[in-house]
């Protein structure tokens, strides 16, 4: 065995040290996604005709009910058609199974203490549900949100079944405002995220491999390579033809990646251009390559698909940090007398990201939020108070106002959430502003101490040992491709094989130390070997590329705009799970489950 495999270190373990939280960066403003106006036109046009429908029949008290529907428009916004459809189906059956809990529970029950209990459990389950499925923003934060709220909404059991139909007819409606832009661009999100990548691509050529953000336009390119193949991924068999000519264009930004000095960054910008549009996708029309790019089909089908066991293992702490914390958080607020305990709840499921790190920083951000928000609707709610139209467009123009700021920043979203989350409450009838803003303002600080508290509790104490794990897996994953290489006779569906268990590991590699890193009270991480396990695998990587690049030769362009000649059917693609923050990239590749990336950006009430 090489020296390129990890091996522990014999030496004692240096004592832990606590990580220091950073406070002024995590409110920093940055820039917007590029499709922040495609969730936030949705949720309006889903928000809208349910809620003013009922302002014109005079029952705005059952608003509560069909908003729960229509903010499922919320997600999947990334994800092909063929995949939205199934996942905005999943949301909406988990956002109603959720609320007909939730409220069986009310109608049997009153005992506050037994329905914190049942929400910090739903709470626990949201996110574990969506965290292994990695439905993306907002995640589980608007499903705890409903649940826990409707735990204490006033209701006998006959009532359910009506409840419980107005929030699945929103969510019908809600999944066809999702699924409407289909009828116009019905390749649209993958050719956005074909051009993301080669212009990602284009800005990590530009910078020549030199100066001070060379390391992160790589790490940002290589992610945008990974999302890419990750949304082709997941496009439905009608899709076929499309899907092959973007796979090609993704390949040539791979190539690219491999061989920047010989790429033309204007080549690359020119053919992002073209994707984005609705016409031929550039290079679409090779069938010289065609053969060649089946070659690693078969080889990519036989990959096993992550067990749900290995993908739920290091999500444990996460699930006990949310189900203690959420708990803790109701019950604290029960105890201060505070009327409405599901807002502490709701804070607390918010704040759980990845790792501590993560976790503190969604605590400042969610704090100065609400805390700003509160203002905001001190301000607007004489206004939202003039009568029921005028409640309802407030919440509109916060909806829409939420999804356009978030991408910036959490903070920046949650001052449009939280004037949202206290307007709602007010459908059935009005609520004194004061008391509102008081409860809203100790639920935030309650839910914001006591759940990050749990968090430092449960601390996550096998993420050193997933490191070590995933360094061993690198390495006898690169040595065994290295050993393909050394072969000229090498079948080509064994190199594709090889190259995309090599670009998995890598994935899971960063995906570990970053998650590791951001712990509390953690051993000191071996960051050296990380690096030098990432830069070996990256180099091999590159050199598996251009070897099955130039392998397509007969029919290739050079390799300014090469047509690579192996590509992908149904299995996954390659890409970098590597954060821009954490040094050298990954390398390309992404798991065989063929997940989606979990976005962590889930601010919401």
């Amino acid at each position: 065995m090489s020296s390129a495999t990890p091996h522990p270190t014999p030496e004692k373990e240096p004592a832990p040290k606590p990580r220091r939280f950073p406070l002024v960066d995590v409110l920093r403003v940055g820039r917007p996604s590029n499709i922040w106006f495609k969730p936030a036109f949705s949720v309006v046009a889903a928000v809208a005709p349910p809620s003013l429908l009922l302002v014109a029949l005079g029952r705005l008290d059952l608003a509560a009910y069909t908003m729960a529907g229509s903010l499922c428009a919320l997600y999947a916004h990334n994800r092909p058609y063929h995949a939205r459809a199934k996942a905005l189906a999943g949301v909406v059956a988990g956002m109603v199974g959720g609320l007909a809990v939730a409220l069986v529970a009310a109608s049997l029950t009153g005992n506050a203490v037994i329905l914190v209990a049942i929400g910090a459990l739903l709470a626990a389950v949201q996110k574990v549900v969506c965290d292994v499925t990695r439905i993306g923003p907002p995640g589980n934060v608007i499903l705890t949100f409903v649940s826990s709220a409707s735990l204490f909404v006033p209701q006998t059991l006959g009532q359910v079944p009506g409840h419980v139909a107005l929030a699945a007819v929103a969510g019908v409606w809600a999944w066809s405002v999702g699924m409407a832009p289909a009828l116009v661009r019905p390749h649209g999100p993958e050719r956005r995220a074909t051009a993301d990548a080669l212009n990602a691509t284009a800005a990590y050529v530009d910078t020549g491999g030199t100066g001070d953000g060379h390391a992160r336009a790589r790490a940002s390119a290589y992610a945008a390579v990974q999302a890419a193949w990750q949304c082709l991924l997941l496009t439905g068999p009608r899709s076929l033809a499309t899907r092959r000519a973007l796979e090609r264009l993704v390949i040539r930004a791979e190539i690219a990646l491999a061989a920047p000095a010989d790429a033309d960054p204007a080549r690359l910008r020119a053919q992002a251009r073209e994707v984005r549009g609705t016409g031929r996708v550039p290079g679409a029309d090779d069938p010289r390559s065609e053969a060649d790019e089946l070659l690693g089909v078969a080889a990519e089908r036989a990959i096993p698909h992550r067990s749900l066991w290995s993908r739920l293992g290091p999500l444990t702490p996460i699930v006990v940090r949310t189900a203690l914390g959420c708990g803790l958080a109701g019950y604290a607020s029960l105890a201060l007398g505070v009327g409405r305990p599901y807002w502490a709840l709701t804070t607390a499921a918010a704040l759980y990201q990845a790792n501590i790190t993560l976790t503190w920083s969604r605590t400042v951000q969610r704090v100065v939020g609400n805390l700003v928000g509160v203002l905001v609707f001190a301000a607007v709610a004489p206004v939202a108070d003039l009568g029921p139209l005028a409640l309802v467009l407030c919440c509109l123009v916060f909806n829409f106002g939420a999804e356009a700021l978030i991408g910036r920043n959490y903070w920046l979203g949650s001052v449009c959430v939280t004037p949202l989350a206290l307007l709602v409450t007010e459908f059935p009838g009005y609520q004194g502003t004061g008391s509102l803003i008081t409860d809203r303002v100790v639920d935030t600080l309650v839910g914001a101490l006591v759940g990050f508290g749990a968090a430092l509790v449960v601390t996550n104490r096998r993420a050193g040992n997933r490191v070590a794990t995933a360094l061993t897996a690198v390495g006898l994953r690169r040595e065994h491709a290295a050993r393909l290489l050394a072969d000229p006779q090498a079948a080509p569906a064994a190199l594709e094989t090889a190259r995309r268990g090599l670009a998995a590991a890598l994935v899971d590699l960063r995906a570990t130390a970053d998650a590791a890193a951001g712990e509390w009270w953690l051993r000191t991480l071996p960051q050296e070997r990380v690096v030098l396990a990432e830069q070996a695998g990256h180099r091999t990587l590159a050199a598996m590329v251009r070897r099955q690049g130039l392998a397509a030769g007969s029919g290739a362009e050079t390799n300014r705009s090469a047509v690579a000649g192996t590509s992908t059917d149904t299995g996954p693609g390659t890409g970098s799970g590597t954060s821009a923050d954490t040094g050298p990239g990954t390398g390309t590749g992404k798991g065989a489950n063929g997940d989606t990336g979990n976005d962590t950006e889930d601010v919401r009430p």
